[in-house]
Parts: structure tokens; sequence; C-alpha cells
């Protein structure tokens, strides 16, 4: 949810974006995301990090609104203690390269560590959990005529056993560890299990936390970014992207392109990140999002006859001001159109202010009754805000006499009074008489 790009904020200016204990800064976001997964990866280092007590309390707090948490979890921290600890080189710290038999070993004992933090940190914060073997794996093999050994790659994640353990409301915990066809244990690489896990769970986000702001390409931080635009640095110019980050960038491309909608790179260290990234506007770390809209279009002449007929039951009822297709097709450019199988079911409009660049209103929204409560109104509404942002708008509004609930619970508008409308809008509002709703809200 970040919305702008910058430089990142100090930790002392990030812990005022939002109060986690303001329950009405976060309960807007809780429609959007109740009942949803999210897999949390947790680099080895956040483990190790005296931040770490109070991600599991961030943790907890995202249980009790209703969200659905998987937590995948890195070793390379521990890992490295280990070989120091015990004077035993290790052949690859990250499980992206050889994996040989004594950095196994290290890597099965780091593992267990790191896990029984979790479980602990969980129950101490009354949460039940479980460590699975879940994720089954196969080895890499020989790769540029060099044998991987015992590093692995993901098989298949055993979504029911994982599906199984949400419902009754445990925790899964999946180290980076997998399991052969003979039950020995393979290393994994856990940005790529985390991708994995999201994919065979159908996760709304992925939220990789690390000891890293985010996002940094030609060495400036990117609050968010596109799927595509990535892809292109990524194939093209991949040394654009800070080391830090690449391993995150890279499978945040491949949990995107396997239908994860949203994947978020913080800064594990940062007190009350976690919450702050998932329920503020601004975020504190970096997004990498794929197109949610490529069932929205931009209305075409051909359009009108249907926007037409879709509506007039809204209007018939009041919610929608009552449009003739004249007027619908001499203002066709400010509809957007939501198609299933080439049928229009839903619209929306989005209006741009000449005396008000910065200022757009959304409006006609409409949804076909059949398709209500599958999320396509609040994806008009985002795509129309993603729509204004890219036209440099930094305020939406909206006006509504009998939906007004939706744009304030769902979308995450608020009321505003009406001098908040550019002049003359202010002044075909108060002609009207509808006496709407203005609400209004930040890009």
């Amino acid at each position: 949810m970040n919305s702008s790009s910058g430089t990142p904020a100090p930790t002392s200016a990030i812990s005022t974006t939002i109060k986690p204990t303001d329950l009405r800064g976060i309960l807007k976001y809780v429609p959007r995301f109740q009942g949803q997964i999210f897999v949390i990866a947790v680099d080895g280092s956040i483990i190790a990090d005296d931040n770490f007590s109070n991600l599991l309390v961030d943790i907890a707090v995202l249980r009790s609104l209703g969200i659905k948490v998987v937590l995948v979890h890195g070793i390379s921290h521990q890992l490295r203690e280990l070989s120091a600890l015990r004077g035993i080189p290790i052949s690859n710290a990250d499980g992206s390269g050889v994996t040989d038999a004594a950095t196994l070993d290290l890597a099965v004992r780091a593992a267990a560590r790191a896990s029984h933090a979790f479980v602990e940190g969980l129950t101490q914060n009354l949460l039940k959990c479980a460590i699975t073997n879940a994720v089954r794996a196969l080895p890499v093999g020989i790769i540029r005529g060099v044998d991987q050994q015992f590093t692995g790659k993901v098989d298949r994640i055993d979504k029911d056993f994982l599906g199984e353990l949400i419902d009754r409301q445990i925790i899964p915990v999946l180290p980076p560890i997998g399991f052969g066809p003979d039950g020995k244990s393979l290393r994994l690489n856990s940005d790529l299990l985390a991708a994995e896990v999201a994919e065979a769970l159908q996760a709304t986000k992925i939220l990789f936390l690390g000891p890293i702001a985010g996002l940094h390409i030609d060495g400036e931080f990117r609050r968010e970014i596109s799927l595509e635009a990535l892809q292109h640095i990524a194939r093209e110019t991949p040394a654009r992207i800070d080391p830090s980050a690449q391993s995150k960038a890279l499978h945040a491309i491949k949990a995107i392109e396997t239908g994860t909608p949203r994947v978020h790179i913080l800064d594990g260290r940062i007190f009350d990140g976690l919450l702050n990234e998932i329920f503020s506007n601004d975020g504190v770390g970096s997004l990498v999002y794929g197109n949610d809209y490529q069932q929205i279009r931009r209305a075409r002449k051909g359009d009108v006859r249907l926007i037409y007929n879709l509506t007039r039951n809204a209007v018939r009822r009041e919610e929608l001001i009552h449009r003739t297709q004249q007027a619908i097709e001499k203002n066709i450019e400010q509809f957007y159109v939501f198609e299933v199988d080439e049928n229009i079911i839903a619209c929306v409009t989005l209006y741009f202010y000449p005396d008000a660049p910065r200022v757009a209103e959304v409006g006609s929204l409409y949804v076909m009754p059949f398709y209500h409560n599958r999320g396509i109104g609040r994806k008009m509404v985002e795509y129309a805000g993603v729509v204004a942002k890219e036209r440099g708008a930094d305020t939406l509004l909206a006006l509504s006499t009998q939906n007004f609930g939706f744009f304030t619970n769902v979308c995450g508008f608020e009321e505003a009074s009406k001098e908040v409308l550019p002049e003359a809008r202010l002044r075909t509002y108060e002609e009207s008489g509808r006496n709407a709703k203005v609400l209004r809200r930040a890009l």
C-alpha cells in the first residue's frame, strides 16, 4: 500500500505514520484483508534482532483481525554463527549455491534453532503454531557442470495439510528445509520457498522482512514498482538493483507471475514496521505489484448502449444520476468498464477538474447484482485511483447518497465537508439538491 517514491523515512517518523493502538487507523483495512492469507518471510538476521519479539506481537495483531498467516524463515545468520562457533566452513549460506554434507548438517541445526524461536515467541503471544514437513523437494542436480549436492528445489507444497492447520487457527512455520522422496533433508532458499508457498495457497501478499529498507534501484529507494518495470530491469540491467535486494526482487517477480498480487519488501528491524506497511497508505518498505485490472478497460463509443442499460435500474432507485445515452456518449472518455467473457458487468467514471488538476472524482459506480460481493466494485475504485494518480492527482473524491458506507468501509474514503469540492463542482452539487455525502481519499 505504498503510494509514493523517495527516500525512506527515518525510524522516528515511521513510528508516527500510524499508531497500531489506534483501531480507527487499522480497522478501515480489515474488510479488505479479513480471511486472506499473508505469507510472511523472515530472514534469519531478523529472528536474531532485538525487534523480533515486537514482530511477533504484530503477527498476533494480524491474527486477531482475521488475517491468516503462514511463516517462512531463513537461516543464513544462524548458519554462519554455527559455522564460526564450530569452526566448520560452509559451502553456501543462503541455499542458492552448493550445499555440501557439512553445510546441510549445520543448516538442519540452524533451522531447528530458528524455528524454535518462532514457536517460543508465538506461544508467549498465545498463538498456536506448528513446524511442518509440508515441503516436498528434489535435488537441484548439476548446474553448469557443478553438482549442487544437497541443495533442493521445491517439488510440491502440501497445501491441504497447510490449509487444515490454517483452518484450525494454527500458524504453519516453514523452515528452509525440504524433504526428498526418500525422506532425507534438502536445503532450500527461503525467498524461493516463500514464493512457492504463496502460489500454492493463493496468498494475497508476501511480506519479505530482512535487514534492508526495501528495493534500491540505481541507488534510489523505491516505495513501489510495477511487475512490468521490475521485470524489465531484472532482464535487461539487473546490476541496477542493489545486491542486498536482488534475491527478493527476483522472487517477487516469480511470485507475482504465478498469481500473488502484491509483494512487500521491508526492514524487519523497524518497530511496528509490519503493521505500518500493511495498514497505512505510505508503508515503510517497497511494494511490487502486479496488474489486478486486466479485466478493466476504457469504455468505447460502442459501449454506450450497454452502459446505459447496465445502469438504468440504479438510476430508477436514485443511486446514480440519470444520464441519457447522448450524455454517456459525450463523456465516454470518462467511463471505464469491467468485462467478464467480453460482457460488461460493471462501470465507473473518473472526472478531472480543470480548475483543480490535483483532484479527481470517481462516480457512476455500478456492478451487476449477480457479481456483488466479489470485490469488483472495490477493484474499479482502486483502478480509478491508480489512473488518477498517474495523471497527477493526489486526492480522489466520491459523492454518494446511498452507498457511502461502501466507500468508507471498503475503499478507505473519509467523509469531508462540501467545501473540499472545487468551485465549479460545488455549484453543480448545490444545484442538484441531492445532498450527497462528500467523501475524500488521499492518493
